[in-house]
């Protein structure tokens, strides 16, 4: 794998790129499986045909993060403190507190709209990421 950013040789698990110190997938100047240049908004390489890794944008959520959230501590709003929603994460803990535990089937649910596409953005407008 080589650095989007650099074009030096990385690790295929690497994190970051000791020649440039950035992200392996952050930049946009050069293919991760050929090293050949490439346009920054291109989507595959032409060189090799393969698909360009995309940075994730800054701040991204996971949508798998957030449904497992909300399907096993959903009563206590922790799926939504996770996406920024503080104050639906307060109202959920409350409504789980009066109901003695009922209430856990909201954040169950919701966790199920995370997973299966229906909630798909963060508190800020972000798209949650795979």
């Amino acid at each position: 794998m080589y650095c989007r950013n650099c074009r030096q040789e990385v690790p295929e698990q690497a994190v970051i790129c000791v020649a440039c110190g950035c992200s392996p997938i952050a930049g946009t100047m050069y293919c991760q499986h050929c090293a050949a240049e490439t346009e920054p908004s291109a989507e595959v390489c032409l060189n090799c045909g393969v698909k360009l890794a995309k940075p994730l944008p800054e701040g991204a959520k996971s949508k798998l993060a957030a449904g497992l959230l909300g399907i096993f501590l959903g009563g206590w709003g922790i799926h939504r403190f996770y996406l920024g929603y503080i104050g639906i994460g307060i109202a959920q803990i409350f409504v789980t507190l009066i109901t003695v535990g009922f209430g856990a089937i909201w954040g169950f649910i919701e966790g199920i709209l995370i997973l299966t596409g229906s909630i798909n953005q963060d508190a800020k407008g972000r798209p949650l990421v795979d």
